[in-house]
């Protein structure tokens, strides 16, 4: 956090400096972080569930948990600890290190799926029990999720843990006392992970295994607490809120999909609307939306337009895109604000662009993408004539963020609009102008079609020029855009909604993003530029200083920081609490719950939304209204967290029989093979990450002078201890290969890393920054040439932060 987000870090170093906090860093290197942490834990890249499981059995196995009336009230009451689950539901310690359900997949490698599983699971077993009795609040009977529990992270004992992740056996125990020491009515603990969690087989089980420890320990939904995720990017928030990912269309709803029951748009809401919890108003949310894409075109006789959504067809994210376009199948490419030149695999994805008709590159510099055609290291090398390539490169100079008004999405979830402070020189263009121009281009060139297809550009509402000309001609309003986002009641643009609790099913209201409504009240208010910090001494959510979706609170699930009657858990972790006087949530933050909901008002068995809920059922998005310890669907690879190796790993997995996880997704392909276990090839652990200094894949740092001249140069950190046993100095030039490619860098031998014993066996270690490639003011060979097209099940996110490799002197 220290090196890759030091204006966030500036927070947990006022905590530690000015009130005492303790911070604790668990990480594969010795990192700036780690020199101001007062424990830090060393871990071996990818077992990182393995150190949380070890946390989760002691907190689990600690008496004075067990005995607390506040940790017990919050695991009853407000997750799913009592709930019973199906008999016939097996877990790993059941089944070898799988569960229940599991379906491999036995085909050869020519009818290889292009979606990359090579297995998947049959969740059914892994449901609620539905007969008979459905809970126990004794927490004894042996199918409950806590007694679940208890059987699954048994074998996670320190020993155990010391075993798989090279942490030494008293870390762990001190992390996690401390951890257990700051979790109650008084104290709570807050967890923030970056890309060291996602990038993996299993990844977004890291992050769910840490929300179960949360859990467990009461720090959900309360001031200090939660998961926070560390954004690479100033609006990776934003970027997920009203995506760009394939999957997912605004406010996180489901994308229309042609491989399950979407075909008509009643269709689809019956496939995707729960009958309890917040969810059973995505009607009104979907609709609403349907309403900004297609305006007065959509109304009910036409399923308001439904038929004119785009469908996915599987998974079209960058991995299976980059296989498919190594395939030949498709024909062109729109690539903004990314480097595939140089990401994953990047010798195989060039030979995807290579195989493109067209590519547009829109960016600040000319960087490798823009340029693989002459420069590529293939190219270079004479393997690949640049005259035999056919893709047409179009490439659209960028503006500067400074450049444009707009705003930004942070972790916490929460808008910041920023101002223009300069026009883009020459023909330097913001992503908004692109984006505005393209839209308005493909409206005319569909203008006159006739074929059914192409009736979704025909219809689609398109209204955001200015309406005064700006300094850059043919730049869109952005207010305008953040208007159609909040949303307006239909047919009268300057009546915005106050929030999405305004939204209707009935096409009376159009709003783009659900969970943005509110950010935009009036013509007047735009929420997301408001700059007021409370007032010294008051001790609030800053709720004047941007705007944090939804509706402005800045702790989900915050019914939560309450107990069952709704008085505040204890006077220094006091947020919302029940104002029975007024009959009303009230506190420091916008409540999220149904605001006059009394703490003892019942659910209504047979009621939908939130009237299925009772007023001690804080988790209001879930349909059970409680917090998941264990995840009866949602998740593809298991409803509980388990350890296994990364795709590549030079040991056995010390835990179970099973390897790696039953249902990662792998691209069989030529230039995309995989190490075996303990292949002595390749017999060190490595890892990848990113420096203060650079950015991301160096497209917007490699070109600055200043930053370049404080890295200047492609590295590889090894412990002393592996550059004695391989001859390699400080400084030295070394080789580094996997079974996909190798590279050059200069050595850094340090102590910031260090061998680990895993299983009996010692294991080596290598990092490596990733921001370098052939253009900029400094270049350097590219670290992804080694990564390998491999990822999870759930989003496809790759595994870069565990792999193999091997090191020699050069």
């Amino acid at each position: 956090m220290a090196e890759c987000h030091p204006v966030a870090f500036r927070w947990p170093m006022k905590a530690k400096v000015e009130h005492g906090a303790k911070i604790i860093h668990v990480d594969p290197r010795f990192t700036r972080t780690s020199a101001m942490a007062d424990i830090y834990a060393p871990v071996r890249a990818g077992s990182d569930i393995a150190f949380l499981g070890g946390l989760i059995n002691y907190v689990l196995q600690d008496a004075g948990w067990n005995g607390d009336a506040f940790f017990r009230q919050y695991l009853v009451h407000y997750t799913n600890a009592a709930t019973l689950v199906r008999k016939d539901f097996k877990d790993s310690e059941d089944l070898d290190g799988v569960f229940s359900g599991l379906l491999e997949y036995r085909g050869n490698t020519a009818d290889w799926p292009l979606d990359g599983f090579v297995g998947q699971y049959d969740e059914s077993t892994w449901q609620y029990a539905r007969r008979g009795a459905t809970r126990d609040e004794t927490l004894n009977d042996p199918q409950c999720v806590f007694q679940i529990l208890k059987r699954h992270f048994a074998r996670y004992t320190p020993e155990m843990v010391e075993q798989v992740t090279g942490c030494p056996r008293e870390k762990l125990l001190a992390v996690a006392r401390t951890v257990l020491d700051n979790s109650g009515r008084d104290r709570t603990t807050a967890w923030a992970y970056a890309v060291g969690w996602t990038q993996h087989t299993y990844g977004p089980q890291m992050i769910g295994c840490c929300a179960l420890l949360q859990l467990l320990l009461g720090n959900v939904g309360r001031p200090g607490g939660g998961v926070l995720a560390l954004r690479g990017h100033a609006s990776i928030q934003g970027s997920t809120d009203l995506p760009t990912l394939y999957h997912s269309i605004h406010g996180y709803m489901n994308a229309p999909s042609a491989l399950r029951p979407h075909h008509a748009l009643q269709a689809y809401l019956a496939a995707e609307t729960p009958r309890t919890g917040y969810w059973a108003n995505t009607p009104k949310f979907f609709v609403s939306y349907l309403k900004s894409m297609y305006g007065d075109a959509a109304n009910p006789s036409n399923d308001f337009g439904y038929d004119w959504h785009p469908k996915i067809t599987g998974d079209h994210s960058h991995m299976p895109m980059f296989v498919a376009m190594a395939a030949g199948t498709v024909k062109g490419l729109i690539c903004v604000g990314q480097n595939p030149a140089t990401s994953l695999n990047a010798g195989l994805e060039r030979t995807g662009m290579r195989k493109l008709e067209w590519l547009v590159v829109k960016d600040n510099w000319l960087l490798e993408t823009a340029t693989f055609w002459e420069k590529a290291p293939e190219v270079v090398r004479g393997e690949i004539k640049p005259e035999d390539i056919k893709t047409e490169v179009f490439f659209f100079p960028s503006a500067q963020v400074a450049e444009t008004d707009g705003s930004f999405t942070n972790t916490q979830r929460m808008l910041q609009w920023h101002f223009k402070a300069a026009d883009p020189p020459g023909q330097c263009r913001s992503d908004l102008w692109f984006t505005h121009q393209l839209a308005k281009r493909l409206k005319e060139l569909y203008a006159t079609s006739t074929l059914p297809r192409d009736q979704g550009f025909q219809k689609l509402t398109w209204e955001f020029d200015p309406d005064q000309p700006g300094s850059i001609a043919g730049e869109p309003d952005p207010e305008k855009i953040l208007r159609e986002i909040n949303g307006y009641h239909t047919g009268d643009t300057d009546r915005h909604l106050a929030g999405f609790g305004d939204l209707k099913d009935d096409g009376s209201t159009t709003c783009a993003s659900w969970i943005y409504c509110g950010v935009y009240p009036a013509p007047d208010r735009n929420l997301a530029a408001k700059k007021e910090p409370d007032p010294p001494g008051v001790l609030g959510a800053e709720l004047n200083w941007g705007w944090a979706w939804p509706a402005n609170r800045r702790v989900l699930y915050n019914r939560a920081s309450a107990d069952l009657d709704g008085r505040p858990w204890s006077e220094r972790k006091k947020w919302v609490w029940w104002d029975a006087a007024h009959g009303q949530w009230v506190g420091r933050d916008v409540p999220d719950f149904a605001l006059t909901k009394a703490p003892d008002a019942p659910g209504d068995p047979n009621g939908t939304g939130l009237d299925a809920l009772s007023g001690r059922q804080p988790f209001i998005m879930k349909p059970d209204g409680v917090g998941w310890l264990f995840t009866p669907s949602g998740l593809l690879d298991g409803p509980l967290p388990t350890h296994y190796e990364p795709a590549e790993s030079p040991v056995h997995n010390p835990l179970y029989p099973r390897q790696t996880s039953p249902v990662l997704k792998y691209w069989k392909h030529r230039d995309n093979p995989l190490a075996p276990v303990g292949d002595p090839r390749f017999p060190y652990v490595i890892t990848t990450y990113r420096l203060t200094e650079h950015y991301l894949a160096g497209a917007m740092s490699r070109w600055n002078p200043w930053l370049t001249e404080l890295q200047p140069e492609l590295f590889i950190e090894l412990s002393p201890e592996l550059a004695t046993e391989k001859g390699i100095h400080n400084l030295d030039w070394v080789k580094i290969a996997t079974p996909r490619a190798e590279i050059r860098a200069k050595a850094l031998v340090t102590r910031r890393l260090r061998p680990f014993r895993i299983a009996g066996k010692v294991v080596h270690q290598v990092g490596m920054p990733w921001h370098w490639g052939w253009e900029g003011v400094v270049t350097g060979d590219v670290v992804n040439h080694l990564t390998a097209l491999v990822g999870d099940p759930n989003v496809s996110i790759h595994e870069g932060k565990a792999f193999v490799c091997n090191v020699e002197k050069a």
